[in-house]
């Protein structure tokens, strides 16, 4: 029989928008390839200047209100109050529907005064062509934490999986239609900003059908039980107050991601621009965001994710469990910090032939190494907010990452005119540690999480300097062996060098965490699916005590 208990929904949820998330992330990673090889690290670094800025609008229009109808549509799940839920969703409807219009028509409009602020007039066109998705996006999210507060994650996966895929389709289209007429870099850059808008639509139309439907069998359970399917009185009126209460601290905590590129976007150009012109700088910043997606590929998993444990924790917290909320913390940090960890040092050794294979030469490499460090922090501060969001603490994640991004302005400020974007790089390690070490201190003084020096820094370093060491071993031995047979240097073998490094990361990765008891059986058994078969073969080998 399938197990229908909250823990499983947890775990069955949490499978889900990870192997949603690892799709959508690549498809907008494998995008992205095509875009500087065909457009050049100019267009590249254009899409880079004006990206962040849309994701910082589409976070302010979203009001954080796909946060506060996950927790409050969760509470009212929990309370049987199904109606309530409802009157939620469309209050928060509503207010993310107005917002995104208004924030649209206010971008498009002041465009020029935006470019102003960046100190290029190149990046007015693009701006214009990402105020379309704002129309879109936030009532798609907000649909979405109806969902997840129903612990139920299988819309939110698919309109993910849609959304990117059309966006990445309609991009592709445009870039191929536009390189092929010959136009300008601003152009190229402004249709694949277009595409955020078609993935949008896309998008609202599959969350808007799985509506119609969960609504469709809500009236069928109400009839079959012979019940009144009119409305129920509501035992509290939904105020938008309330609401935005929940959201706007999340809002700001949201922000901080995008705000920290948004650091990078305001002072990085310009302080390049000093040692040389406008447009090689814009140039050197395309090859400074030539490690973002692959990161992101890591705090795309981790936000994903991190809708999971909002409703969990908040239901935990409702029902007062105060041990499963301990354990939830300890686990789901614990494990974010350790994949963080493998992917930093995994694309930290594997940069050189990355940048090859995808970029097509190593220009950049060193700064993608340190980049690479960017998604330890990322992925430990993004869960760490999550956890203290589905506990009711909003506002602190929101102060500490602002005081992340304070850090990482002073820190470019001083290392870029030094270091140039190695410079960047170096800074956004540090404001990402800084951010996720705030939330975990809290998370401790809270006494929802107890530290432990060999959980979070003794056993991992063994781990992380065995998947180094083999990653970097394999790659270099397959190099080597392409040498000899006069196959080196080219993006094919590149790419084989790379596809064998992460392979032997990953297994080696997997075999030390059981080895070092990182993993525990009854952790793995929980895991759907494949978990109960894996735990028991380990278990034959006597890799479990």
């Amino acid at each position: 029989m399938k197990s229908t208990t909250p823990a499983s929904r947890l775990l069955q949820g949490a499978f889900i928008l990870s192997a949603a998330a690892i799709i959508s992330k690549l498809l907008g990673t494998l995008q992205k390839i095509p875009l500087q090889n065909l457009g050049g690290d100019a267009v590249f670094g254009i899409y880079n200047t004006v990206y962040p800025l849309y994701t910082m609008l589409v976070t302010i229009a979203m009001l954080g209100l796909p946060a506060a109808v996950s927790k409050f549509v969760a509470e009212s799940s929990a309370g049987q109050e199904e109606g309530q839920g409802r009157r939620v969703l469309l209050v928060s409807v509503a207010l993310t529907g107005i917002s995104g219009l208004v924030i649209g028509i206010l971008t498009y409009t002041g465009a020029p005064a935006i470019a102003g602020w960046v100190g290029n007039s190149h990046v007015i066109a693009a701006l214009r062509a990402s105020a379309f998705g704002l129309a879109f996006v936030p009532l798609m999210a907000a649909l979405r934490g109806y969902f997840q507060g129903l612990h139920d994650m299988v819309p939110t996966a698919v309109s993910q999986v849609v959304e990117q895929s059309i966006r990445v389709a309609v991009m592709i289209a445009l870039l191929l239609y536009l390189s092929r007429q010959g136009a300008g870099a601003e152009s190229i850059a402004a249709g694949a900003l277009l595409g955020s808008a078609g993935g949008g639509l896309a998008g609202l139309v599959v969350m808007l059908l799985y509506w119609q439907r969960h609504r469709r069998r809500s009236l069928q359970g109400l009839a079959a039980r012979g019940a009144d399917p009119r409305p129920a009185t509501p035992t509290k009126a939904v105020k938008a107050g309330s609401l935005l209460a929940y959201g706007i601290p999340v809002m700001l905590g949201a922000l901080a991601v995008p705000l920290i590129s948004l650091v990078d976007v305001f002072t990085v150009p310009r302080l390049l621009s000093w040692a040389g012109s406008e447009t090689n700088a814009m140039s050197q910043f395309g090859i400074y965001n030539r490690g973002v997606p692959l990161v992101q590929i890591v705090t795309m998993l981790a936000t994903s994710l991190s809708v999971v444990f909002i409703p969990a924790l908040a239901e935990a917290q409702y029902k007062g469990e105060l041990k499963l909320i301990e354990l939830r913390c300890s686990l789901s940090l614990r494990w974010f910090w350790l994949l963080g960890l493998a992917a930093s040092a995994g694309l930290a050794v594997l940069a050189e032939p990355i940048n090859i294979a995808l970029y097509g030469d190593a220009a950049g490499t060193a700064t993608m190494i340190w980049l690479a460090f960017t998604a330890a922090g990322g992925t430990v501060s993004i869960i760490s907010a999550a956890l203290l969001q589905g506990l009711g603490t909003v506002r602190a994640p929101a102060l500490h990452l602002l005081a992340a991004a304070a850090l990482k302005a002073a820190l470019n400020l001083l290392l870029v005119p030094q270091l140039g974007i190695t410079g960047a790089a170096i800074s956004g390690v540090a404001a990402h540690l800084f951010a996720a070490a705030l939330n975990v201190l809290l998370l401790h003084r809270m006494g929802h999480l107890r530290l432990r020096f060999a959980d979070a820094l003794g056993r991992p370093a063994l781990l992380l300097a065995g998947l180094a060491l083999a990653a970097a071993a394999v790659s270099q031995g397959a190099g080597g062996l392409f040498a000899a047979a006069g196959l080196a240097g080219g993006r094919t073998a590149s790419l084989a060098q790379a596809l064998l490094g992460v392979g032997a990361g990953c297994a080696v990765f997997a075999l030390g965490a059981v080895l070092l008891r990182l993993l525990s059986e009854s952790e793995l058994r929980q895991l759907p699916g494949f978990g109960p078969s894996l735990a028991d073969k380990l278990k034959k080998l006597r890799l479990f005590p």
